[in-house]
Order: structure tokens, then C-alpha cells, then sequence
């Protein structure tokens, strides 16, 4: 077990140095990115919930719901409710907007190292250019899935949020 572990961590490290620098910037950013859904999931199954309860059970204990005055304390609490569902996802959606511009920043980046070494030998030295091609495949790739998965993400959070809202309104009236 402890071998395996270690032949995964060299074959990670491997994949990482072959994308080079930019590589590293996307997979911190895809940690962060994806910190930040796991965070929202958790908090949608534990403290949200949690929440809906005590603004239904303080909105029950009203006299009056009927009112101007008591609709606008029912927006409120909607609102509040809603701020904290959406907290992050703006954060989310600009990680995902970003993960395929930094992708592409790594294609440059690993063409000037092709061009670079063509300029140096002439062309002539394949295996050389190679490396300049991989640091310029994986990070593309690695961008283009990360904004992938993101946007799934992101949209079933949307999504998940929206309809909480919605059912949080049509229990307050």
C-alpha cells in the first residue's frame, strides 16, 4: 500500500513538472475552485438546513404575516437566508472563467519554449520540442477540464439554490 502511494505521488509529480509552472497555478486554482463547492454542498446539507428551520419557526411565531410591514420582514428574511446561499458562488463561477485562460496561457507559454528551442537547433532536435509541446498540451487540458467540471459545479449549486429559495417562499406564504 505504502509503494502504491508513493508510485501515485511520483506519477503526479511527473505529469505536474511535464505541464510546467502554469500547470501548477491551475491545480492550485482547481483546489481552491473545488474547496469552495465542497464547501457550499456541505453547507447546504448541515447549516443551511438548519436555518430554514429557525426563519420558518420565527415567521410561524408571527401574529401578523398578512400586513405591508410583515411582508417586507418576509423579504428580509428571504434575503438574508438567500445571501448566504450565494455567498461563494460568484467566487466559484470566476475560478471556472478563469481555469481556461490560464490553460491557454500555458499553450503560450509552452509554444515560446518550442520556438524557443527551434530557433536554438534549427528544428532538427524532435525529443527537445517535445517537452515544449507537453508544457504546452497538459495545461490547455488541464484548464479545459477543470472549467468542465466546474461548470457542472457550479450550475447543480445554481440550481440547488434556486430551488431552495423557491421552496423557503412557498413555505412563508
Amino acid at each position: 500500500m505504502y509503494f502504491a502511494l508513493l508510485d501515485f505521488s511520483d506519477a503526479i509529480m511527473d505529469f505536474m513538472n511535464r505541464g510546467g509552472p502554469v500547470l501548477w497555478i491551475i491545480g492550485a486554482l482547481l483546489l481552491v475552485m473545488w474547496s469552495l463547492i465542497f464547501e457550499r454542498v456541505w453547507y447546504l446539507h448541515s447549516t443551511h438546513a438548519k436555518r430554514v428551520k429557525q426563519t420558518l419557526a420565527v415567521w410561524a411565531g408571527r401574529s401578523d404575516t398578512r400586513s405591508w410591514r410583515a411582508q417586507q420582514i418576509r423579504n428580509l428574511m428571504i434575503s438574508e437566508v438567500s445571501l448566504d446561499l450565494k455567498s461563494t458562488l460568484p467566487m466559484i463561477e470566476s475560478l471556472v472563467v478563469v481555469c481556461p485562460l490560464l490553460g491557454l496561457m500555458g499553450t503560450v507559454t509552452g509554444m515560446i519554449e518550442v520556438f524557443y528551442v527551434m530557433a536554438f537547433t534549427g528544428g532538427g532536435d524532435a525529443q527537445s520540442m517535445a517537452g515544449g509541446v507537453s508544457k504546452a498540451t497538459i495545461p490547455t487540458m488541464a484548464g479545459m477540464v477543470g472549467a468542465l467540471s466546474g461548470i457542472f459545479a457550479s450550475n447543480w449549486l445554481k440550481h440547488r439554490v434556486d430551488r431552495d429559495l423557491e421552496l423557503l417562499e412557498d413555505h412563508m406564504s
